[in-house]
């Protein structure tokens, strides 16, 4: 155990610069220290069935929360699967666990299932758990609390020295983790990520329940743990990036067609679509409809380290545009559900538009004095929708249930309701 180490474990919690003041507005200043190697060093990688079953055994038989968490190869890969898993618990240790050679971590889930799971941004590493059989049953965010706690910085990094005053190294949270072997100082920086995981989740219970959030931060934890995974996406190649260049419904055939066929070559291959043709070429190749390969190469992003064979396969994706009948041609943005953008509420219905101006205006500074984002506060989509169709009368109990209705949980609607009542009389009628 190193000299950081010890202080870790034997001085009590710090917030230092950057986290939200005493009540008296000090804060300690004391520098951060550096944290340079996990306390009982760099665990051996788990590769094989035998050595899954002991950490199984060791993480089941240990004791308090379990720190979790997940690196991806984002950029590098196909999809967003897990290509290390973390965990450290009290009476366990740290575990470091190849989900590539070890797919199959449902016995792990199992062995923490009723275990508060500590994770940092929960959201990010849930589905590629999920994946590999990983499902918490109880979780704390120790993103999510910084944000309710007002934390300016929410990053782990910026968190752990905030909150605890130590430094970890951030320098490998891009490399491509489906490298393998995974390089010793990879493995340093993804144990650390787990080693004061808990120290963290317990000194921000500590300044929730000082704030009185504690509560709510429990019930948006329960929240994210409860949530069904995502539906797909409808039509995901429409958030091609530039996008917005692309009028012509021909255009947007073309893109279609681009964006489909590098999507079947990256899955095929394993790699990030970015690596196989960029988002700026194929909206490049839409505006431009070349009549035949030769047109193509001269386009950015196919110039001459494009083969030939590969130019073929980019032009027939093109030429399957161009023959589409115009029935087939996708139509301009999808079916829109829910109120209009903003920027034409003036247009539409200049009465809604004032009850919007007026709610953001309330949450602004409800949630200003609560000392959060507005967004963590309540969905900016939540009170779009509920000043375009403002349930009538407009009273607590109605906006309440609108509210509840559109996902918000109970602190939400306790703190949002008053606001909103008052902002839906913005059109001159009472609210009741």
């Amino acid at each position: 155990m190193t000299d950081a180490h010890d202080t870790a474990a034997d001085s009590p919690l710090r917030t230092t610069g950057g986290a939200p003041p005493d009540d008296d507005g000090s804060s300690a200043t004391e520098a951060p220290i550096p944290l340079l190697a996990p306390r009982e060093g760099i665990p051996p990688v788990i590769t094989d069935d035998a050595a899954l079953a002991e950490v199984i055994a060791a993480f089941a038989a240990g004791t308090g929360p379990v720190a979790v968490d997940a690196e991806r190869a984002s950029g590098y890969r196909y999809g967003q699967r897990a290509y290390l898993v973390q965990l450290r618990r009290e009476g366990a240790g740290s575990a470091l666990i190849d989900p590539v050679a070890c797919p199959d971590l449902s016995g792990l889930g199992e062995a923490l299932s009723g275990v508060e799971w500590v994770l940092h941004a929960a959201t990010q590493d849930l589905p590629c758990l999920r994946e590999i059989g990983m499902v918490p049953t109880r979780l704390f965010d120790t993103e999510l609390a910084g944000r309710l706690a007002g934390f300016p910085r929410v990053g782990l990094g910026a968190m752990v020295e905030n909150v605890l005053s130590f430094v970890l190294e951030k320098g490998h949270s891009a490399v491509d983790w489906s490298t393998r072997p995974l390089p010793e100082p990879w493995l340093r920086y993804a144990a650390l990520d787990v080693e004061l995981l808990v120290d963290l989740r317990d000194a921000l219970e500590k300044e929730l329940d000082r704030q009185g959030k504690l509560e709510w931060a429990w019930q948006e934890f329960d929240a994210i743990a409860s949530a069904p995974p995502p539906e797909p996406r409808k039509d995901p190649w429409r958030r091609t990036s530039g996008m917005h260049k692309v009028r012509r419904r021909r255009q947007m055939a073309v893109v279609r067609e681009l964006w489909q066929t590098r999507d079947r070559i990256a899955q095929r291959r394993d790699v990030s679509p970015g690596k196989v043709l960029s988002d700026a070429a194929i909206v490049e190749a839409a505006l431009a409809l070349p009549a035949d390969a030769h047109a193509l190469a001269a386009l950015n992003g196919f110039g001459p380290r494009t083969g030939r064979r590969q130019l073929e396969q980019w032009q027939a994706a093109v030429d399957r545009a161009r023959a589409l009948s115009e029935a087939q041609l996708p139509h301009p943005g999808q079916p829109v559900t829910g109120p209009p953008p903003p920027r034409a509420w003036a247009d539409k219905d200049p009465v809604a538009a004032a009850r919007l101006s007026a709610a953001r205006a309330g949450v602004s500074a409800l949630a200003e004095r609560l000392n959060m984002p507005q967004e963590n506060l309540i969905t900016p989509d939540t009170v779009r929708r509920v000043c375009w169709e403002p349930p009538r009368p407009a009273g607590p109990e109605s906006v309440a249930a609108a509210l509840a209705g559109y996902g918000a949980r109970p602190w939400q609607v306790e703190q949002v309701t008053p606001v909103l009542v008052a902002a839906l009389a913005s059109d001159g009628s009472e609210a009741v």
